[in-house]
């Protein structure tokens, strides 16, 4: 990091019970244990992430904080290019994440694919508008005093980041994003860990908005930021929706055949085919924005495959929104951590369950019912939700594979 060390403090937050503490502690010792790198471990992991942050806090003495999960590895000149930013009124400034494992396999490509999208058309774009952003809990540096203006860091919901910035935005402190900035990381490469992290955050997204939806909606906000604020909260929402809407498809497909009387009400199944065309649009956008070649056919294989399995994981994540609406609350599960980059066995890793869960079982059942939907739209000759269906039908099938198949070390 290229910063003055008297200025610096590096806090290693680490609520580990496992070899990680031993490893830092060797690693810093062959450093020679510099003074501004601090080894904080806490007696207890309560409050997980937001507690630790809480913690690493209290003893920071800087009026500014930039934050890392361990899978990141800021650039050098990180805190040159973020502090020159702030203004009297920024409380905080969000880079774009970058991928390390972009091409490592199918499911790092797909996550890069939407997570670009994120970055370079949500995150912009609510900038642009004057809209609320959100920290991405790491990547990302803060004001020390609107941290603590907003009330510090919360662990009443699974997604900290998301409620410390609305916490701050609606105490007036502005947020900055900066597009053309990476903070590269590592993304999951195994469909467990994908899981895990998804769960985490849509179930996070789901308390989150259960807690300042009512606040945001009451607030002096201009109408147009909570309209965007509404929607933005709730976008975990479209899992519960899109799974609900697959599972109801096959008795509306018999009604429809049985029912010509109701064909004008049907017909209004065009709006889904539009909307999905504006969702194109925005991955389209996103995609040749940042890819060094521009390949048609290339990105709407890349785009199928991304909405094809976001819908296969509409069952798993559609039960962590649910359980964060309804308020049950769950601990905060990290996502494994593999360093591909250096080649470690990821089969050795301890954070991994590989037991078949309910989960996996549903999520099987799904995909055969899909498939019965195909076969049934052709019995039928209603072939107008072939293309849903075949989404959900191979959705659900990749997920269910993904999620059981064995690990195997790249040789």
């Amino acid at each position: 990091i290229e910063y003055p060390k008297e200025l610096l403090d590096i806090q290693l937050l680490d609520d580990s019970t496992d070899l990680t503490s031993e490893i830092i502690k060797t690693r810093l010792k062959e450093m020679g244990n510099p003074p501004h790198i601090l080894h904080i471990q806490r007696t207890s992991r309560q409050g997980y992430k937001a507690g630790a942050l809480s913690h690493g806090l209290s003893l920071a003495k800087g009026q500014f904080i930039a934050i890392f999960d361990a899978d990141f590895i800021p650039q050098p000149d990180f805190l040159l290019v973020t502090l020159l930013r702030f203004t009297e009124n920024i409380g905080m400034i969000q880079t774009r994440w970058g991928h390390l494992n972009r091409d490592y396999n199918s499911l790092t490509k797909m996550q890069a694919f939407g997570l670009d999208a994120h970055f370079s058309i949500e995150q912009t774009g609510r900038k642009s508008a004057g809209s609320f952003i959100n920290f991405n809990g790491t990547g990302g540096i803060w004001r020390k005093d609107c941290i603590i203006d907003a009330g510090g860091w919360s662990a009443d919901t699974l997604t900290e980041d998301l409620d410390l910035s609305y916490r701050a935005q609606l105490k007036g402190w502005k947020f900055d994003y900066i597009e053309n900035y990476e903070a590269p990381a590592e993304l999951p490469i195994i469909m467990g860990a994908v899981k895990s992290q998804q769960y985490r955050w849509n179930k996070g997204a789901a308390e989150t908005a259960k807690k300042h939806l009512w606040n945001v909606l009451k607030s002096k906000l201009s109408l147009k930021q909570k309209i965007h604020a509404f929607f933005h909260l709730q976008n975990s929402s479209v899992f519960p929706v899109i799974l609900l809407a697959g599972i109801l498809s096959l008795p509306v497909l018999i009604t429809k055949a049985n029912h010509p009387e109701y064909d004008t009400i049907f017909n209004f199944g065009f709006l889904f085919f539009l909307g999905f065309l504006s969702i194109a649009a925005i991955y389209r956008k996103s995609y040749f924005t940042g890819a060094k070649s521009k390949s048609s056919p290339k990105f709407l294989l890349e785009f199928f495959s991304f909405i094809t399995v976001s819908m296969g994981l509409s069952f798993h994540n559609g039960i962590a929104v649910m359980e964060g609406w309804l308020g049950r609350k769950t601990p905060f599960v990290r996502t494994p951590k593999f360093n591909v980059e250096e080649n470690h066995p990821i089969t050795k890793n301890s954070y991994i369950i590989r037991n078949l869960t309910l989960v996996n079982f549903f999520e099987g059942v799904l995909s055969l019912y899909f498939g019965f939907g195909i076969v049934l739209g052709l019995f039928l000759q209603e072939y107008s939700l072939l293309l849903f269906h075949g989404m959900l039908f191979l959705g659900f099938g990749a997920v269910f594979i993904y999620s059981i198949q064995p690990l195997k070390d790249e040789k």
